[in-house]
């Protein structure tokens, strides 16, 4: 698995942004990947960021249902990246002006 497959977007909800303050930032990574490949992937993506720690979760699809049928979301993997207090801060949102 390549380094550009395991980062597949960042999760914006309000606690992640939150937690960006505390230099913590929340990415939907690919379900095979591994905590070591989470943090090569990071620091390879975004120049100038050193990874301190690396926590994951397995995510379940919930139950929906549409009229008589029902189903599952998707499954997938959450990664919680700690940077370290030296590091760069990983910039999600550019000012377009």
């Amino acid at each position: 698995m390549h380094l550009s497959e395991v980062i597949l977007r960042p999760i914006i909800t309000e606690q992640s942004m939150l937690e960006m303050d505390n230099k913590k930032f929340t990415f939907e990574v690919d379900r095979r990947a591994t905590k070591g490949l989470i943090r090569q992937a990071v620091e390879a993506m975004f120049e100038g960021t050193k990874v301190a720690k690396v926590n994951t979760i397995n995510v379940d699809g919930k139950a929906k249902r549409m009229g008589r049928y029902a189903g599952y979301t998707r499954k997938y993997k959450k990664a919680i990246v700690t940077l370290t207090e030296d590091s760069k801060n990983i910039e999600l949102f550019t000012d377009a002006e």
